[in-house]
C-alpha cells in the first residue's frame, strides 16, 4: 500500500485554514493531525507555504465522447481536469449517439473506466419521448449523478418541451434533476424579429436574443415544477440577476430541495468582453452585462448559488467561427476554474475557504457524493496542492483541451497547482499528468 505525507501544510478545508500534517496510505486519507511521524510515509512531501484544498468536483462538463471526438475525448479532457486540480467529473448527455438509454449511458462509464484518469460519473438524457426509459434511473439512485433536461436548445432531440414529460419526470425522479434552463420560444422569437429586420446578428447581440427573460421563465417553470412535485431539482448556469430570487439562503445546503450553480465565465467575462472575443466566449446561456456579473457574485457569496461549475464545453476553432447562426456555442475551461477563482481571491472577492466550499464541499452534499469533497479522516484522498506565490500563464504549450484553444489565453494566473492527487495518487505533479492512471466511479448516498 503507497503511502504519501504532506507536511506542515495550510488545509483549507469545511470553512478554516489550520496547518497540519496529512497521511495518505493507499486511496484514502488516514490521518490528519499537527504532527505525524514521517517513519509511516514511502514518500514526504514538504507543504510548507502552500495550501492543500479538497479537490474539485465539477458538477458540469462536456467531454463529448462518443461521436464528437473531433473536439475532445474523455481521456484528453479529464487530463486537461486533473491539471486544473478537478479530480471528479459529471459529464452531460448530449454526446453522439445521446445518453438516451441505460446502456448507452454505460456505455460512456465503460470509456472513462478505461481512460479517464480523474473520477467522473454520467448524466442521463432526456426527451420527449423517453421518459420511461429515464426511470430506470431510480433503480440505480446511487450509481449514476442525476438526470439531465435540457428545457433549452440543445444537439439532437435533446430539447424536451412536452409538458406532460416534464410533469411525469419531475412528478417520479428518485434521483436529482439538473436543468439547462431557457425557454426556446422566447428565444426563436427575438431571433425571428432580427432576421424580419434584416439585421445580421454578432456577438455582441448573444446576450439579446438569448436574454434575461429566456433564463427567467425557464427557470421558473423548472422551480414551479419541483415544488408541485418535491423534486430535487438543480439548475445549472445561472446567468442573471433576476432569477436569482428563485433561490433562498435562509436555510442549509442539505436541506435544499432547489439549488443552483453558477460557472467561472459567468463571473468572470461580460458582455463587454464580446468587443475582443467574439464567438469564443459564445455559451448558452449567454454570458451577459456587468450588472449581472455583480448580481451573482453577490448571490454566490451570501449562498443563494450553491455551487461554482466550468460547463467545460470545447470545440475546434473553426466550429466557433461565425456567421451567428453557426458559431457553436461552448467554452473550454476545466483546467483554469480553480485558477480563476484563486485569481479573484487574490483580488479580495472571495476567501479561500469560499472557494473549498462552493468548488468541492457543495457540488458532494448537492450530489451526495460518497466520501469525497472533504479533507476527512478515512475520505477519498482526492486533494489538490496549491502555491499562491508562483503563478500560472496559460499558453499555447500548456493547454492541454484537444481543441487547443482557450478564452483566457494569456492570462496571468497568481497561483499554481502544484499537484493534483486522485484516489490517494498524485496524477499531476511538476507540469505532467500521469495519463496511465485511472480513476473511480463516483457512488452516491441516497436512501
Amino acid at each position: 500500500m503507497d503511502t504519501i505525507i504532506i507536511k506542515n501544510v495550510h488545509l483549507v478545508n469545511e470553512g478554516t485554514i489550520t496547518t497540519k500534517d496529512v497521511l495518505i496510505q493507499g486511496q484514502r486519507i488516514s490521518k490528519i493531525s499537527e504532527v505525524i511521524d514521517n517513519r509511516y510515509a514511502a514518500r514526504e512531501i514538504d507543504g510548507s507555504g502552500k495550501y492543500l484544498f479538497p479537490g474539485v468536483i465539477d458538477d458540469q462538463v462536456h467531454f463529448r465522447e462518443p461521436g464528437l471526438t473531433h473536439k475532445a475525448t474523455i481521456h484528453t479532457e479529464s487530463m486537461a481536469a486533473v491539471a486544473g486540480g478537478t479530480t471528479s467529473f459529471m459529464e452531460m448527455p448530449n454526446t453522439k449517439p445521446a445518453a438516451l438509454t441505460q446502456e448507452l449511458l454505460e456505455e460512456k462509464y465503460a470509456i472513462a473506466a478505461n481512460s479517464s484518469p480523474a473520477n467522473y460519473s454520467f448524466f442521463m438524457g432526456t426527451s420527449n419521448d423517453n421518459s420511461d426509459e429515464v426511470l430506470r434511473t431510480n433503480e440505480r439512485k446511487n450509481d449514476i449523478c442525476g438526470i439531465k433536461i435540457f428545457m433549452g436548445s440543445s444537439t439532437g432531440n435533446m430539447l424536451v418541451d412536452n409538458h406532460l414529460t416534464l410533469d411525469k419526470i419531475f412528478r417520479e425522479s428518485e434521483v436529482l434533476i439538473a436543468t439547462h434552463c431557457e425557454d426556446e420560444r422566447i428565444i426563436k422569437q427575438k431571433l425571428h424579429e432580427y432576421q424580419q429586420a434584416g439585421k445580421i446578428a454578432t456577438p455582441q447581440d448573444h446576450p439579446i436574443i438569448r436574454g434575461i427573460d429566456a433564463c427567467f421563465e425557464s427557470s421558473l417553470m423548472a422551480v414551479q415544477l419541483a415544488q408541485r412535485n418535491n423534486t430535487r431539482l438543480h439548475i445549472l448556469h445561472i446567468s442573471t440577476a433576476k432569477e436569482l430570487q428563485l433561490f433562498t439562503n435562509m436555510i442549509p445546503l442539505e436541506q435544499k430541495r432547489i439549488t443552483s450553480e453558477v460557472c467561472v465565465h459567468h463571473l468572470h467575462f461580460t458582455s463587454d468582453d464580446y468587443a475582443q472575443l467574439g464567438y469564443k466566449i459564445k455559451c448558452n446561456p449567454a454570458i451577459k452585462a456587468p450588472e449581472h456579473k455583480k448580481a451573482l457574485w453577490e448571490a454566490l457569496l451570501d449562498d443563494r448559488l450553491d455551487i461554482i461549475a466550468t460547463d467545460h464545453a470545447p470545440h475546434t476553432l473553426e466550429e466557433k467561427s461565425g456567421p451567428y447562426e453557426k458559431a457553436y456555442a461552448g467554452l473550454p475551461l476545466v483546467q483554469h476554474g480553480l485558477l480563476l477563482m484563486l485569481h479573484y481571491h487574490q483580488r479580495g472577492a472571495i476567501s479561500l475557504e469560499k472557494i473549498a466550499e462552493k468548488m468541492s464541499h457543495a457540488p458532494a452534499t448537492c450530489f451526495q457524493v460518497r466520501e469525497r469533497g472533504f479533507i476527512r479522516e478515512g475520505y477519498f484522498a482526492d486533494l489538490v496542492l496549491v502555491d499562491l506565490n508562483h503563478g500560472t500563464t496559460v499558453t499555447n504549450e500548456n493547454i492541454l483541451y484537444k481543441c487547443g484553444w482557450s478564452p483566457l489565453e494569456g492570462f496571468e494566473f497568481p497561483a499554481k497547482i502544484e499537484m493534483t492527487l486522485v484516489n490517494g495518487h498524485p496524477v499531476y505533479e511538476n507540469g505532467r499528468v500521469d495519463a496511465s492512471h485511472r480513476g473511480m466511479r463516483l457512488q452516491f448516498n441516497r436512501n
